[in-house]
């Protein structure tokens, strides 16, 4: 593939010890990695627009970070580009039988499959036994997900997302209760915060949904509608720190009704 050796000469002659660029030269994996995840979530928002043009120029962004840290590893002498790629598909092949070499194809295949590699490897991370290897760099919502698909692989999970429900009830009474206590507890309200969120992410799991996905989802309605409040208010000659609470929920009110985002 010449463009992908072209790609790594382009990564080699940035990390020159001589003529490489300065920046380029000072990074090391932890200060490169808070970029690589800002990629990835990049790649995640231009899929969210539908945009291909957004989507290529953001994989290619994702692409290099994968570039970078395998020539820091290569300096290192540890692997390099190569061994990231044979290992993946050596990964693919290993984790999908069915595909190809002619198994059957499992609902448990791939964390069957997983589950091996982390015996073999001796991976433990914070967590041991079922809930090894989980990363701990995830954001809170999926890493509550996949710690809690792994217990239900075992057997420790609610029936149905009622049963999350239920829960979720349960947890919010909690809440209540140290709202009204005197003095109010900060440490508490932040427990019991935390696990309304963590059954949250699981009534998610039990919906087959993404939390991450849906809260993005949120987020971006949230911003189009108080921006047809805010533009109403303009129109009106007001800005929002002008407006009472009442003048803002009627225009809120009108952009919920809006058919299409941005239509205010």
């Amino acid at each position: 593939m010449p463009d992908i050796a072209r790609l790594l000469a382009v990564m080699a002659a940035l990390r020159d010890p001589e003529t490489g660029c300065p920046w380029d030269r000072t990074q090391d994996f932890s200060t490169i990695a808070p970029y690589t995840i800002e990629e990835a979530y990049e790649v995640a928002e231009a899929i969210t627009r539908g945009e291909p043009a957004a989507l290529l120029d953001e994989l290619g962004d994702l692409l290099f970070q994968v570039v970078y840290h395998a020539r820091l590893a290569e300096e290192r002498g540890w692997f390099d580009f190569a061994a990231v790629v044979g290992a993946i598909t050596a990964k693919m092949i290993r984790r999908h039988p069915h595909v190809f070499a002619g198994a059957s194809a499992t609902p448990d295949a791939w964390e069957d499959g997983k589950a091996a590699e982390r015996a073999d490897s001796g991976l433990s991370g914070a967590e041991g036994g079922t809930l090894a290897g989980v990363p701990l760099g995830l954001p809170a919502l999926t890493r509550a997900v996949k710690l809690t698909a792994r217990a239900a692989r075992v057997g420790f999970d609610w029936p149905d997302a009622p049963a999350v429900l239920a829960k979720l009830a349960e947890e919010t009474a909690e809440l209540e209760a140290e709202l009204v206590a005197a003095p109010v507890a900060r440490g508490r309200l932040a427990d019991e915060f935390g696990d309304m969120l963590f059954v949250l992410a699981n009534l998610a799991r039990k919906l087959d949904l993404d939390p991450e996905t849906c809260l993005r989802q949120a987020n971006k309605k949230f911003a189009e509608r108080f921006n047809c409040v805010e533009q109403r208010l303009a129109s009106e000659g007001k800005m929002p720190s002008e407006a009472s609470l009442a003048e803002m929920e009627r225009h809120w009110q009108a952009a919920k009704a809006t058919a299409r985002p941005g239509n205010c």
